[in-house]
């Protein structure tokens, strides 16, 4: 399975969408687990490493510093 590279402030698109009907996530912490905001209701969700590999989609947007 290919390794997907995220880093922090990226857009990406997770597999099913949230309930507020957008389907972008923002990184907002790396570590063991992953914490992403929802752009659309602004809810933030922790994820282990490994679901978020499974469950994220593609990156939308890649964080330029």
């Amino acid at each position: 399975m290919e390794q997907k590279e995220y880093g922090l402030n990226d857009i990406v698109e997770m597999k099913k969408q949230h309930p507020c009907g957008t389907n972008r996530w923002k990184i907002i912490r790396l570590g063991m687990d992953i914490r992403i905001k929802c752009e659309g209701c602004a809810h933030s969700v922790l994820i282990p490493r490994r679901d978020f590999s499974k469950k994220m989609k593609k990156i939308l947007v890649k964080y330029e510093e």
